[in-house]
């Protein structure tokens, strides 16, 4: 129950599309979504293999709770061999798509080898083929999406689709599904396009069926009130969704800003979630049109805004007057504070083309800002940059280069290669803000020093949402820590990284965490699946996923040396805030991380731990 107990196989070489059994002792050990895809993903690939060759896999995978009543409940992942790391990677996305999948009958799509054409997937239920696609070659994700639906005349297909970003290789594509929902990070999308893939579209109508109806109701109703009374996910993330965070990172001396040379923005507000509401000087309304939601959710985060249509950006182009996804925070942060930019409209107007075009906002954010820092030091010049000028602090620099990466023309095809790769190519790869080849999101890791440990050992490169200590280390959630102490960091990484590789392999978002704690989520589990689920059981599955991991990355070529930060952080201290003066500790905490983990001192699991877990 919960699960479908079905996988469709779709080889792109063949052209085939097939159903075949679920593995229900892996689903047992694994659950679903990010655990059990990983698991088939290793079972399947040489983790050596090139990322964007045919033998590179393409799972796309639901949760035991996707598709349900359980709040949030409307995940899915996209597993593969990323190419912006060469990591293992897994891109967790929201929208309807999820739901829709797990409707149609699937727990999980595997997709294998490449077309020599163009195509899309149509599942409809348990029919399932390929179509076509040269009429959507080189078009946005907005037209895809809206062409399969009126091609197909149901507006209730949900669509996950690539832009020209991934068709054209920019290393850092994503998949957007429900026009600005995406899998967004480590070079899914780009991994998709090298299959010829351009979308996958589903209907689904046969329910899902969990295993004590009665009882599942009773867990997803209490699990709801939880959410509710909590503070962060019952009032500040419907208000202000994740840009909640903008003005409080920055005031604790942690908001990364010009390319991390500062940890504080001075002008933080008026990019803010706060500053989405109020007025514009120059049309009177708000940059925020509403809130709203992903499928079965009731936190309600997701930003709907609208740009003044007077704006340089937009006062001739009347596609982009209408009301579209909003900036979230590492979106808002990595277009604005990153790159010293202070104009919501430009970075509203930049985030839309990201969601349109399909690239992570993020690594295009963090990468500009690198590309900025290197025309400020003079090692690239305007012969380079086709005369746009990269000061940071440019709104127009920012505007103007996000068409060109989404597009992939003039200096956008640099910038599309990730910071780490444009920085190497001039000769400065210190100034690539990152880990295993992704950049860091919103958060500084000298003035929170857990995750700055979190960066440092994430399995698919930098990332706050593998291990988000900043919960307990700026909220306060489940308890408060220092954030500018390096002790008991090590146990509270591992913690939180083994809690979140269970929530994700749910299915269920994992913001519910702010609220949640595995104790309310295995009541919901054990009455929607088969087996005894407790927490200590899902804290065990999570730990197991994440040695899992390790062992994928070890064998794709990475060792403990890449457990690393930037020089800049490890030794420029930070000039402002609480933690002026301070560098990050990663050398204190790494080794009894690794303690923690039961790996040896450089970063290998041990025979005993591999045996513990069943590895």
């Amino acid at each position: 129950m919960a699960w479908t107990g079905k996988i469709l196989r779709v080889d792109l070489t063949a052209g085939t599309c097939t159903s075949e059994p679920l593995n229900m002792q892996w689903a047992a050990d694994y659950l679903g979504q990010r655990g059990l895809a990983t698991k088939y993903l290793m079972s399947e690939i040489d983790p050596k293999v090139d990322p964007l060759s045919p033998e590179n896999k393409m799972i796309m995978a639901t949760g035991p709770l996707t598709g349900t009543s359980a709040s949030t409940g409307g995940r899915y992942s996209v597993i593969t061999k990323g190419e912006l790391t060469g990591a293992i990677a897994c891109s967790n996305s929201g929208g309807f798509f999820g739901n829709e999948m797990k409707n149609a009958g699937w727990d999980m799509i595997i997709f294998e080898g490449k077309s020599d054409k163009l195509v899309y997937l149509l599942i409809q239920d348990d029919k399932a083929e390929l179509i076509d696609a040269a009429q959507y070659k080189g078009a946005s994700c907005w037209d895809t999406e809206e062409g399969i639906k009126a091609k197909h005349g149901d507006a209730f297909i949900r669509v996950a689709s690539i832009g020209g970003a991934g068709e054209n290789g920019v290393k850092y594509a994503c998949i957007i599904n429900d026009m600005d929902r995406a899998a967004g990070r480590s070079g899914v999308g780009t991994v998709m396009g090298s299959k010829n893939l351009k979308a996958v579209a589903i209907r689904g109508t046969l329910g899902v069926k969990v295993k004590d109806r009665e009882r599942f109701a009773t867990a997803v109703a209490a699990g709801k009130q939880v959410l509710a009374d909590n503070p962060v996910t019952g009032t500040g993330l419907p208000t202000y969704g994740t840009q909640v965070l903008m003005n409080v990172i920055n005031e604790s001396g942690a908001l990364p800003t010009r390319n991390h040379k500062d940890i504080q923005f001075e002008d933080a507000h008026d990019i803010s979630g706060e500053a989405m509401h109020e007025p514009r000087k120059s049309d009177g309304k708000p940059n925020l049109v509403s809130n709203a939601a992903c499928f079965a959710c009731t936190i309600a985060c997701q930003r709907v805004s609208t740009i003044d249509r007077t704006h340089y950006t937009v006062k001739d182009r009347p596609e982009y007057h209408k009301a579209s996804g909003g900036l979230e925070y590492e979106a808002a942060w990595s277009l604005g504070a990153a790159c010293g930019v202070n104009d919501l409209d430009a970075l509203t107007f930049a985030n839309f083309l990201c969601n349109e075009h399909g690239i992570d906002p993020i690594t295009f954010g963090a990468t500009l800002a690198a590309a900025m820092e290197l025309y400020e030091m003079g090692v690239i010049n305007d012969e380079n940059t086709g005369g746009v000028k990269l000061n940071f602090g440019s709104a127009e620099a920012l505007t103007t280069m996000v068409e060109q990466t989404c597009k992939s023309q003039g200096f956008g095809v640099e910038l599309g290669l990730g910071s780490k790769r444009l920085c190497e190519k001039y000769g400065k790869p210190e100034l690539s803000m990152g880990v295993k080849g992704q950049e860091f999101p919103a958060y500084d890791g000298r003035g929170i020093q857990g995750i700055g440990l979190a960066y440092a050992t994430s399995n698919r490169g930098a990332c706050h949402l593998r291990g988000y200590t900043i919960a307990s280390e700026i909220l306060g959630i489940p308890v408060k820590t220092d954030p500018l102490e390096t002790d008991g960091k090590a146990g509270l990484v591992k913690a939180f990284q083994d809690a979140t590789a269970a929530f994700d392999s749910a299915g269920i978002c994992i913001f519910s965490s702010f609220a949640w704690t595995l104790d309310d989520v295995a009541p919901q589990i054990d009455a929607a699946c088969e087996g005894d689920w407790s927490a200590d059981r899902l804290l065990e599955l999570g730990e197991r996923i994440w040695n899992m991991e390790r062992q994928f990355n070890l064998a794709a070529g990475f060792t403990g040396a890449d457990d690393n930060l930037p020089a800049r952080l490890l030794k420029d201290a930070a000039k402002t805030g609480p933690a002026k003066g301070k560098v990050s500790g990663l050398e204190t905490m790494l080794p009894e991380y690794y303690q923690l983990r039961g790996w040896s001192a450089d970063g290998v699991p041990t025979p005993e731990t591999l045996t513990k877990f069943g590895l």
